[in-house]
């Protein structure tokens, strides 16, 4: 069972349809494959993700905010909206013994968006009751990563390499309703976090037997530091009414791990499987403004002593894929795969309510020539039911709304030339 080096990278080449709806802000799922394929490489593709994440709020309110009661049961429309994020990377093999790529994908994000229907404030004067409002529930998240690699091969079966990682984020968050303690608190914020710019790194290792198609890789990513200059705004008792609020935010985006490994398992078919761990309990966003008055919820028993964060999780996500390709023709390859996604704990935050998935997918790859192909993939995901809680509740098990039986599906194209 032998095959071909060009053969097996060509299979192999339409694999990757990483990330897409993975726990918490996790997108692209970091792939390397690119900078390992043999000589020199291009490809450049892109993801659309159409989810749908809808839910109820649960039938009995938490003992922390019971005014929530007036909306036992309430429907909360799909909130998570549709997007797509672009990758492209260059791999040169300037001699026998070094190697260099350059990486570019859109590795975490968010998009979420409660409809105005489902927000609500209460009523001056008049406790018992309550009035939709004209604003949304929204967060933005949007972050860029170009990683430059330099790779020394001392000898055909090993490739070690290491570089620097380029990376911005920016972001903006509104919340509105009672869920976060409407303008008595925070259910009148916003917060725009400007683009800024980091610098951090990776380094790996990779092992292969061309001849059987083996191929193992561990590639580890050091976690990123901003400075985001944020500009806070909204109406809150908390903070003596209208406030207007300029500083920068520290966001730490997380360390993570890849393990790949592939080997030809029969004449022109090869299984491969992908692990990935990244460090989201070490994770949170706390601007200034909603950090003080999350401090005073603390001290009035609304909330964990100490304040609490815009955004955080939990626990850490692993996910996995594993799956075949198979040359079916000299133009034509195809493979399929399962994917699992651990999540990020449980309760979760309103602003992205699954917990992890299972995955099916399958892709197709037409070279018309052997040096370049196209391909195309699609992923269907069984989101995992989650308790959505507002970041006043982070660390307990108390929540707001009960999302279940939601799902997403992933369509990825992408095109590859070497030379």
């Amino acid at each position: 069972m032998k095959l071909k080096t060009l053969a097996t990278a060509m299979i192999l080449a339409s694999v990757p349809m990483t990330g897409a709806f993975a726990a918490a802000l996790d997108r692209s799922g970091q792939s390397i494959s690119a900078f390992l394929q043999p000589g020199n490489y291009f490809e450049a593709g892109i993801s659309v993700l159409d989810p749908n994440v809808s839910g109820k709020m649960n039938s009995t309110a938490p003992a922390s905010n019971p005014t929530l009661g007036a909306l036992a049961n309430t429907s909360l429309d799909d909130m998570a909206g549709d997007y797509y994020f672009p990758h492209a990377a260059l791999k040169l093999q300037l001699t026998d013994n070094f190697s260099f790529g350059l990486l570019y994908d859109q590795p975490f994000g968010a998009e979420a968006k409660y409809s105005a229907t489902d927000q609500t404030l209460p009523v001056a004067g008049n406790p018992g009751a309550f009035q939709l409002m004209g604003e949304t529930t929204e967060v933005e998240v949007n972050t860029q990563n170009i990683s430059m690699i330099l790779g020394f091969q001392p000898i055909e079966n090993f490739n070690i390499y290491g570089g620097g990682v380029y990376q911005t984020v920016k972001g903006d968050v509104q919340l509105r309703g009672i869920a976060y303690g409407a303008n008595q608190a925070l259910g009148l914020y916003n917060a725009n976090m400007k683009e800024d710019s980091a610098v951090g790194w990776l380094a790996g290792l990779a092992y292969q037997i061309p001849e059987i198609a083996l191929k193992a890789s561990i590639t580890y990513r050091s976690e990123i530091d901003h400075e985001a200059a944020t500009t806070e705004t909204g109406s809150s008792d908390l903070l003596g009414g209208a406030f207007s609020t300029r500083a920068d935010t520290k966001i730490t985006t997380p360390q993570s791990v890849n393990l790949d490994f592939q080997t030809g398992i029969m004449a022109d078919t090869v299984a491969f499987a992908n692990v990935r761990w990244v460090d989201w309990s070490n994770f949170a966003i706390r601007p200034t403004a909603f950090g003080k008055a999350s401090e005073t919820l603390g001290t009035l028993g609304r909330g964990p002593v100490g304040g609490f964060d815009l955004v955080a999780y939990s626990d850490d996500q692993i996910n996995a894929t594993v799956g075949i390709g198979r040359k079916l023709s000299e133009q034509w390859a195809g493979n399929v795969s399962v994917g699992w996604d651990s999540g990020a704990g449980n309760p979760v935050s309103t602003l992205g309510p699954t917990e992890g998935y299972w995955n099916v997918g399958l892709g197709l790859q037409f070279s018309p020539a052997p040096n370049y192909f196209i391909a195309g993939g699609v992923k269907y995901f069984m989101l995992g039911d989650a308790e959505a809680q507002p970041a006043s509740m982070f660390g307990t098990n108390e929540s707001v709304a009960s999302f279940e039986d939601n799902d997403a599906w992933a369509y990825g194209l992408k095109i590859g030339y070497r030379f």
